[in-house]
């Protein structure tokens, strides 16, 4: 199977879809449709504390078409998506790959990083054939979902208890 995407596949699909597309079925619907999470939700907040204390003199946010918001770009060719904590890593390495897939679309090569502060982790992210087959599945996935005139029903998962989203599914 061909694993190259096209501007077509991923025009509209944004790094937080991608995130919320290995975490919730019920999340990408929300996201999809223009229903924002509740933004004062502990979590939310944390997370946006995270960003702003953290790599400010690295830190260098950057839109990208209006959609693609990467947290970190620095002078060495490095794209760097902040992290509160490692609790969803495979979702985070998964986000950042499709920054990384995007940029090459674009002609940019770089490399990633994701940075978790408060466990002073640094985790290296290069996008190989895998991630780029992983990513397939998930922009299918979200094209899907994105399709659907309703969200999925609500599926019980440790992070319901996090999410921004859980008044509309548990309230």
């Amino acid at each position: 199977m061909e694993s190259t995407l096209s501007f077509e596949e991923v025009e509209g699909i944004n790094g937080t879809l991608v995130w919320y597309g290995t975490i919730c079925q019920r999340q990408v619907w929300y996201m999809a449709h223009k229903i924002a999470p509740d933004g004062e939700q502990e979590y939310i907040a944390y997370g946006r504390m995270v960003h702003e204390l953290f790599y400010r003199n690295r830190r260098k946010e950057l839109l990208i078409d209006g959609t693609i918001k990467i947290d970190l770009l620095d002078g060495r060719r490095i794209v760097g998506e902040i992290k509160a904590s490692s609790k969803a890593l495979e979702s985070a390495r998964i986000q950042l790959a499709f920054y990384l897939y995007y940029l090459k679309l674009k002609g940019v090569e770089v490399e990633g990083e994701l940075l978790i502060p408060k466990e002073r982790r640094t985790i290296r992210v290069r996008l190989n054939r895998e991630l780029e087959e992983r990513l397939r599945e998930i922009i299918a996935t979200i094209r899907e979902i994105q399709r659907l005139p309703k969200p999925p029903k609500p599926v019980k998962i440790p992070r319901c208890s996090r999410c921004g989203y859980r008044e509309y599914c548990w309230v």
